[in-house]
């Protein structure tokens, strides 16, 4: 890897890192932690794995989905967001659910509501 390449997924990674602090900031206030787990520039493809408190939070489903969505939107150079909290699966293996929603069962993907944040 050249040196050039190599400055360049530092700013990459310090622009990612910067985005989680910035717009989601209730992580660490509630006593989770956010961290770049792995970063291909080349395929734009990020892994970030929440920790701490956000380990079997029940709203950590809809900030995995919110940081999966505004990433590629904010940072044109990630196309593919990976988040897990570490507990098996986005989220845990926990979806949200809310009073009324009835989950479908032909096979659509839910992508659930988008979070308030």
């Amino acid at each position: 890897m050249s040196t050039e390449t190599a400055d360049t997924d530092e700013e990459l990674r310090e622009r990612i890192s910067n985005f989680l602090r910035r717009n989601f900031p209730q992580i660490q206030m509630h006593g989770g932690s956010a961290a770049i787990q792995n970063l291909d520039r080349e395929n734009g493809e990020v892994t970030v794995m929440l920790g701490g408190a956000c380990s079997g939070c029940g709203i950590s489903p809809m900030t995995i989905q919110a940081i999966k969505s505004r990433m590629t939107q904010e940072i044109p150079e990630i196309n593919t967001v990976h988040a897990d909290t570490g507990m098996g699966g986005d989220g845990g293996g926990m979806s949200p659910s809310f009073p009324g929603h009835e989950s479908s069962d032909d096979g659509d993907v839910d992508e659930g509501p988008q979070a308030p944040f």
